[in-house]
Parts: structure tokens; sequence; C-alpha cells
């Protein structure tokens, strides 16, 4: 019976490689994977290994995995034992800890398939790079070194996605470019076995020159808030950001929120941002997700929105009404806050998907759902030591109030001082007046300019920018806000502002507020006040923008040599994106 190999030998003729396919610091997501290398089938395989003290597996999948002290031992199951010469199957499982796996077995013998145990393990992915020395020709990148059980030989460098070098070192400089053209750049680890490990996260460059470098929309900001929570009872998603047509008719997207607790920038529903399963016609490239992918969710489908629109950045912000009471805690020591917003949004697995940082304090040394007195400077000092994090090829925001009354929200804040260290403001120019004065006097919650029987002196668009320039912010920082909602009560006899009411108007989601598509159709516009609309239907009464007053706020923001505006939020706007085309055409 010649050329009948032995157990042992027949499992040198087979490997097990190991990979880490996630890490979410408390654990990660582990994966082994046997080939048969060899001529003969292989009828049922074992692999064992030990990890160190502290790390352990939890729970496992397509194999039957027990554990003993340190050692663990993963059996095939009845299905998927036999592999035929050149075949492979993967099991997996999630553990805890973060050590890595040694001694490895398969069948008794060698995971790699020769006399040496263990197996050697692929790299890590290399940092997410950074750009600096940008001209119209060339860019350096820079990069934090993988790691690897045998150690590292050199890194390749990608640019849109092909090789372009091969390095010993952390930097490359890429020369021979286009002026004024988009690149885009990853690194990955090369082993001294020649193994290589998982790529970076991407990082967008665009070279100086070639005709002043201005997006194709003007060089306005044209910005619309996506919330995490949206993807549930709204049902809506990145995808509808391209089927509504606004995906062309922008330049960035805020995705809100990311919560601000215990010092630190921390995730808000890992859920819907990295884990959600999206189906094939539920993804922004027709491509549905599978089980065993690195990042799911609302990151993912992001980084394909991305990947078919390259002139949108993303920002991922922290904060908000609900979320902002963690902020006079973090903003004791804003060089540690702005190192964990840093790691946060610069996570390997979805560092590509962002390009900065905004903020949404309500409010700075002022009451919001609480008060603060974490003085004047709080905010300046803030935005500092974000800028200082995150470098100048990040970008680095914050949504601000419109309270412009005297010794308001805006008086309280040195709002000059952080403008040197931030590329904009996004002033909250909505929510001035509504239902939460539950007798009125009804008002609109957006207006344009001030007039005659307005219920607080100061609270309007036009006397906000004004006072924001006064105290020093440029107008090129400054962005219009506009509430893709109306506000509104109900118990209202008067058809004019200035009626009295006896409470919130019935909303879909919450009462007072109803979605400009909803309003469109069932308490169209009856009159129009001091830039805004406004409408009486029944005994309700409603107050919000429509394309028509959208057209002459964003003609006030070009004369006003504003930055450009920003809404709240998609989810408000109709299928076909009528109120983003009308900022898009506003600010040309």
């Amino acid at each position: 019976m010649v050329g009948l190999a032995s157990p042992a030998e027949a499992a040198t003729s087979a490997t097990a490689t190991y990979s880490k396919a996630s890490d979410w610091g408390t654990g990660f997501e582990g994966k082994w994977t046997v080939k048969n290398t060899g001529t003969t089938s292989i009828a049922s395989w074992t692999v064992e290994w030990d990890f160190p003290s502290g790390t352990a597996v939890t729970s496992g999948w397509d194999a039957d995995i027990t554990g003993a002290a340190n050692h663990w031992t993963a059996k095939n199951k009845t299905w998927n034992g036999t592999l035929a010469p050149g075949a492979s199957v993967s099991f997996g499982f999630n553990g805890t800890g973060t050590g890595s796996p040694s001694g490895c077995k398969l069948n008794g013998a060698s995971c790699d398939g020769g006399p040496s145990v263990p197996g050697d393990n692929p790299p890590s992915a290399p940092g997410t790079p950074t750009a600096s020395e940008i001209t119209n020709t060339s860019a350096k990148l820079s990069w934090t070194a993988a790691t690897d059980d045998k150690g590292i030989k050199n890194y390749d460098v990608l640019r849109d996605g092909a090789k372009i070098a091969t390095v010993t070192g952390t930097t490359y400089t890429n020369t021979g470019l286009t002026a004024g053209t988009d690149y885009s750049y990853t690194v990955q680890a090369r082993d001294t076995a020649d193994q290589t490990g998982p790529v970076s996260g991407s990082r967008a460059v665009r070279t100086t020159g070639g005709g002043g470098g201005e997006p194709p929309t003007g060089g306005k900001v044209k910005l619309g808030y996506f919330t995490e929570w949206g993807v549930y009872d709204r049902n809506y998603h990145v995808k509808n950001l391209v089927t509504s047509g606004s995906a062309s008719k922008i330049t960035h997207i805020n995705y809100s929120f990311g919560n601000v607790t215990g010092g630190k920038c921390v995730m808000g529903d890992s859920y819907a941002a990295t884990d959600k399963a999206y189906t094939a016609d539920q993804a922004v490239d027709g491509v549905a997700d599978t089980w065993d992918q690195p990042l799911r969710g609302n990151f993912n489908q992001l980084r394909k929105l991305k990947a078919k629109n390259p002139n949108i950045k993303v920002l991922w912000s922290f904060g908000g009404w609900t979320w902002s009471g963690g902020f006079p805690d973090a903003v004791k020591n804003p060089t540690a806050f702005a190192q964990s917003c840093y790691d946060l949004v610069e996570d390997p697995r979805w560092a590509d998907v962002f390009d900065g940082i905004d903020l949404d304090w309500e409010y700075p040394n002022a009451c919001g759902l609480s008060c603060d007195t974490s003085g004047a400077a709080s905010f300046k000092n803030m935005m500092q030591a974000m800028r200082a994090k995150f470098g100048a090829n990040n970008l680095v925001t914050a949504a601000v109030t419109a309270d412009a009354s005297a010794g308001g929200k805006i008086d309280k804040v040195d709002y000059a001082g952080a403008a040197q260290y931030m590329d904009w403001f996004n002033v909250m120019t909505y929510d001035f007046f509504g239902a939460f004065a539950a007798q009125g006097p009804t008002a609109p919650h957006s207006p344009l300019t001030s007039y005659p029987g307005i219920p607080q002196a100061g609270f309007n668009s036009a006397e906000a920018i004004a006072k924001f320039k006064a105290q020093g912010v440029p107008a090129k920082k400054l962005l219009l806000g506009i509430g893709f909602y109306g506000r509104g009560w109900t118990g209202v006899t008067q058809a004019a502002p200035g009626g009295t009411a006896t409470g919130a108007a019935p909303g879909t989601y919450e009462a007072g507020i109803e979605d400009y598509k909803v309003l469109k159709n069932t308490c169209p516009p009856t009159g129009t006040i001091a830039g805004t609309s406004y409408a009486k239907c029944g005994t309700n009464w409603w107050s919000y923008d429509t394309p028509a007053t959208i057209t002459s706020k964003m003609a006030w923001a070009n004369q006003q040599g504003l930055g450009g505006a920003f809404f709240w939020d998609f989810t408000g706007d109709t299928a076909n994106g009528e109120l983003v085309t009308a900022i898009n055409n506003g600010l040309g």
C-alpha cells in the first residue's frame, strides 16, 4: 500500500493560518483557515493552539472549540471535515484579551506545513497614513508601524488601490503627481515570510494648483446632518442620499451623534454605525454585506457613498442636545479629550470614512439641557486642542448658538478666539420659537430677520450672524442653518403670527415638530414673515422653510459673504430632495 501517507505525514500537506478579523478594544474576532496543500483528501482536521493568560475564546462557529487552561482545540463539524486537494475551510470565534496564538498544531503536526511550530501569523494593519508637504506634483506620507510576531520586512504603498512602491521605513514621498488632482493612499505591511496583512485606512490627498482646486459646487459649503438613529423608525439610509439626488448637490455630511462622556468621545449606537447588515437592494453600490466583513452599518455605506462621490467629505459630530452634558467635564483636560476623539475618529477600521470632527456643545458657559459655568475660554481651549491633535489635513468645526440677545449665549463665549483653529461654525439659526412655549405666542421658528411683535429681541438669523462678525469671526467661517422641519402649536385661532395656543400640534415623531415633506401636503403655507413661511390649518399653526424661502435665504447668505449653509436634517426632505436642491441652486 505504498503512497498512502500516515496521519502525521498527511497533516504536513496542510496548513492552518490565523488572522484577526476585527478588534474592538475589549475583545476581538479571530479566524482560522485550514487548507489542504497536498494531493490526497483530508477526512478530518483538528487545530490546537495556546493563548497567553488573559486571552480566551468566548464563542465560536463552524468548529467545535474547547479549552483547558490556556490550551484551545478546534475540531471540524460533521459537514466540513473533508477537504479535497487545494480546498480550504475557515472557522471563527470571538475572544477577549489582546494575546496572539502560539504553539499551533494541525492534526498533531506543524500548522505551516513544515517542521517549525508555531505557524507564522500575518502582520497587523499599519496606521492610517497622514499627508504633509503637499505640492502641485508630490505628497509625503507617514504612518505608524504595523506589528508582527516574526517582524516586519517592508511596506507596500498603494495609490487608488494599486501598489506604487515598497519601502522599509514608515514614510514615502510620492512624486510625479498631477496638480489639482484627488488621490487616495493606503499602506500594507509585509512580514519576514513575505505575508501581507490588512491594508490601512485610506488618506485622501488633493495636490495643489490645477486652477484653484475648488469643488464643482463653486466653493460654498453645503452640509447636511445624517442622523444615526434615522435608520430605524424613519427608515432613512445612506442610499437615500443617492436616490433623492442629494449626494450630487452637497459637499459635506455631519454624521450625528457620537457621545461625550467620562471626558472622552465615545461611540453612540454601534449597531447602526458599524454592525447593521445591508442587503443588496439597500446598499449604496448594490452589494450586500457579508456576515464576516470587518465593517458594516452606516460607516460602510458612507465609505461606499464617498467612493461614488469623491467630493463629499464626512465629519463625525459629537454631542448634540441630549449628549452635551459631557463637555464641561471633558474640557477640564482639552488635550486628553482631543486625544480620545482622535483615537475614535481615526480608528483604522473606519478612518477613511471621516475627514474631520464636529463638536455640538449646547451650550458653552451657558444653559441648555443643563447649565455650564466652564468659562468664556473653555470653547476656544477645546478647539485649540482639537486642531493641535487633528492637524491641518482634517476639518475641525462646531455647531453653535444663534442667540444674539443682549448678554445671550453668543456673548458668553470667546468664539472669535476659537475661530483661528476652526474651519467653520454651523450657526443654528432655527428653533428660536416653538411649542416649548405651549401657550404661544405663535412665531416662526427660523426667522431671517426681526419683525414687529417678535417675542424675543435678538432671536433671528441676521442678528446672530452680525453678532458673530462683530465679535471677530470671519464671514467665510459662518454657515447659515436651515431646518428641514416645522414647529407648530394647536388650539390657535389667529392666522397671523402672535396668536395664543393651548399646546403643541401633533407630530409624527414628536409633538410640536413635523417634517417638511409632510407639512407641504398636510398644511401648506398661508403666509410669509421675516423671510420664512407659516401655515394655519384648522386649529394648528406651523412655521417652516420652503424651497422659495430657502432660495431667498441663500441669496442673503451670499450677500453676507458667508461660507455656505447647513441643514438639520436629510430625513425631513422630500424623496426627490426639494430642499437640498434649493440650497444647492441658491448658493451657486
